[in-house]
């Protein structure tokens, strides 16, 4: 049986954030029980099996996230409670009810000094509290031994919620020069790519142990470094896109006429980010055949939805 024909009802956390938002609007063909952080606290453990028991899910797909990388330095008791164990206590009731899990993750497991892409099977090493609330969730996960999905993503961002993308097109409406960090690579990942890329996901995966694991799951940097994309560069083809609809669209022109290029260190932040957060998407394709666009079509795709 594929997962297709077993999981009749999921149970979607986060709905209010930006992956959990696409998701929703995508797995349109499954019962899906959307739940916000008001429905379910994943900030408390007896709420949290209360409410699966009661829902009572064939799957259970978690995007929800305390994401807020240099908050959580100094709430670590709110960020691991999150990332940390309660996304075990969803695999334990998930278990007990014999359901799977699709759980996401994030770049930031790793600490970035990796000269070429991470794979999976790439030692892990977070150098923020962030990330290390994501890797105990990781484990956590891992160690009820249920049937699970693991998939780490990068520099999220998408129609909803509060994200770079945003934020980048806010500060230049009112700014005459935007400085970028250009040290740090990555591949952007759209929300509705992710939403887009679970679909095809949800119609191959076989919820068994032995398909259990691991995947990275990001927007594609292309085969080698090359393709693979700065802040700095990220931004740009934003003002890149921006400017090619705001005229059809009668968008506001930007002030900002510049971007420049500064160092990681010229950027002070109070929370480590890894330098190096390209994923290899490789295992996803050989294993599910799934291969998620180019980040460069991902930004076109999300671009074209935005409104002003």
């Amino acid at each position: 049986f594929s997962i297709k024909l077993m999981h009749k009802k999921i149970l979607l956390t986060g709905v209010n954030g930006q992956v959990g938002q696409a998701l929703k609007n995508q797995l349109l063909q499954y019962e899906v029980i959307a739940l916000s952080r008001n429905q379910l606290d994943l900030t408390s453990i007896q709420n949290i099996r209360h409410v699966v028991r009661e829902v009572k899910p064939d799957l259970i797909i978690n995007p929800a996230a305390y994401t807020a990388v240099d908050k959580a330095e100094s709430e670590p008791e709110l960020a691991y409670a999150i990332n940390g164990t309660a996304p075990q206590i969803l695999a334990e009731e998930a278990a007990r009810l014999g359901a799977a899990l699709i759980h996401f993750s994030t770049d930031y497991v790793y600490d970035g000094t990796k000269e070429s892409v991470y794979i999976e099977t790439d030692i892990v090493n977070p150098l923020s509290v962030y990330g290390k609330s994501k890797l105990m969730g990781e484990d956590g996960i891992r160690s009820v031994g249920l049937p699970h999905l693991i998939l780490r993503t990068s520099w999220v961002y998408g129609i909803y919620g509060s994200n770079f993308l945003k934020t980048i097109l806010r500060l230049a409406t009112d700014q005459d020069c935007l400085r970028l960090v250009d040290d740090q690579f990555g591949a952007p990942t759209s929300a509705e790519c992710i939403a887009e890329a679970m679909v095809n996901l949800l119609k191959v995966w076989e919820p068994k142990q032995n398909q259990s694991g691991i995947f990275h799951f990001t927007n594609t940097g292309g085969s080698d470094l090359s393709g693979y994309v700065s802040w700095y560069g990220f931004s740009q083809q934003i003002f890149n896109e921006y400017n090619l609809l705001a005229s059809v669209r009668n968008w506001p022109t930007l002030k900002a006429s510049k971007i420049e290029a500064i160092t990681t260190s010229q950027y002070p932040s109070i929370a480590t980010r890894p330098i190096n957060s390209m994923l290899s998407n490789a295992k996803l394709k050989d294993t599910f055949n799934i291969e998620l666009p180019t980040w460069q079509q991902g930004l076109k795709q999300v671009m074209h939805k935005l409104t002003f």
